[in-house]
Parts: structure tokens; C-alpha cells; sequence
């Protein structure tokens, strides 16, 4: 089982314990130049912004999402969420992911994924008034983010009911999402 260990981060500044420090270091796509899908790949994964480690921690979640799950509790100041996976690798990725994502969004760093949700611009924008912890512990990830803006608690809420739709239903819920934004 994982070590437990713990990340907060206040106003940008993640603390984290060594063994986070550690961990970090460590498709489909929608082309109107008629690129289509490729699982294989999945270049939409890619970003303006983030690094090939990145793409390949979401490449090999969104791969082998039905050994995830996960719960949220979405709180008058923000969400709980509990995520787990049954293979060591997935939930390596899983957590270096989390870790790595809640420190941009504390230094307002967007990767600009390709197939990003918009709901996220917000998080980057004002990462600053976002408080996050972070453990590992049996249960598994355990996040936990709050913040006194009710735009970014809203944001907080739809990101999470976001991440769980992928957890559920891989890069499905992806498409979903992207034909609903397509839509409007």
C-alpha cells in the first residue's frame, strides 16, 4: 500500500513531505483536420503548457480508468473527494497527477490540455484562493479543497461531478462533456 503522506497548499505554496517530491519527478483525439480518434496516442492529452510525464500519468489513467473509483462530498465551502485505484500504477499516476495539477493551480500555471475542461480556467486564475490538502492513506487519495469564493466553490463542485464522469466512464464522459460544450 501507498505511503501516507500529506501536501497543503496556502496561497500557491504547496508543502509537501519528501516522498511527494519524489513521486512527482516521475486517445482520442477531435482534430477538425480530420485526425480523428487514437486511442494509441492520445495526442488530445497533450497541452500548450504540460509536460510528456503529465500526458502519460492521464494517457495511463484514462487506459485503465475501470480500475478507479471514487466518492465526493461536495461541501458548502468546497468538495471532499476519495479517490482509489486497484493497480499500484494507476494510483502512482494518480496521485502525482493530483499533486502536480493542485500545484499549478496554487502557482496559477494552466498545462492547457487539449481536451481541458473550461471549467478549470477559473481554478488557474485564482489558485491563490484555494486551500488544498492532499493524504494517501487506506482509504486512498483524500482531497479536500475549500476556498471563500463562491464562484471557485461552484467551479469546485462541477470539476469534481467532471472527474468523477472520467473515473466512471473513461474518455467517454470526455466526449459527453465536449458534445454538451458544443451544444450550448
Amino acid at each position: 500500500m501507498h505511503k501516507v503522506l500529506s501536501v497543503v497548499m496556502i496561497a500557491g505554496l504547496v508543502l509537501t513531505s519528501p516522498a511527494v517530491a519524489q513521486m512527482h519527478g516521475h486517445g482520442h483525439m477531435h482534430g477538425a483536420d480530420g485526425t480523428g480518434h487514437n486511442m494509441a496516442t492520445m495526442p488530445g492529452l497533450r497541452g500548450e503548457n504540460a509536460t510528456a510525464e503529465e500526458s502519460a500519468e492521464l494517457a495511463l489513467m484514462f487506459r485503465r480508468f475501470q480500475t478507479m473509483t471514487r466518492e465526493v462530498e461536495n461541501l458548502p465551502n468546497g468538495i471532499r473527494t476519495v479517490t482509489r485505484s486497484s493497480d499500484p500504477e494507476v494510483m502512482d499516476a494518480l496521485v502525482s497527477h493530483a499533486v502536480g495539477m493542485i500545484d499549478r493551480v496554487g502557482q496559477m500555471d494552466d498545462p492547457k490540455i487539449f481536451i481541458q475542461s473550461p471549467t478549470l480556467d477559473l481554478f488557474f486564475l485564482r489558485g491563490d484562493r484555494i486551500l488544498s490538502e492532499i493524504d494517501v492513506t487506506e482509504e486512498g487519495l483524500v482531497v479536500v479543497q475549500t476556498s471563500g469564493d463562491p464562484e471557485l466553490i461552484a467551479a469546485m463542485h462541477t470539476h469534481a461531478a467532471e472527474v468523477t464522469a472520467m473515473v466512471e466512464q473513461g474518455m467517454h464522459a470526455v466526449h459527453m462533456m465536449m458534445q454538451q460544450r458544443a451544444g450550448n
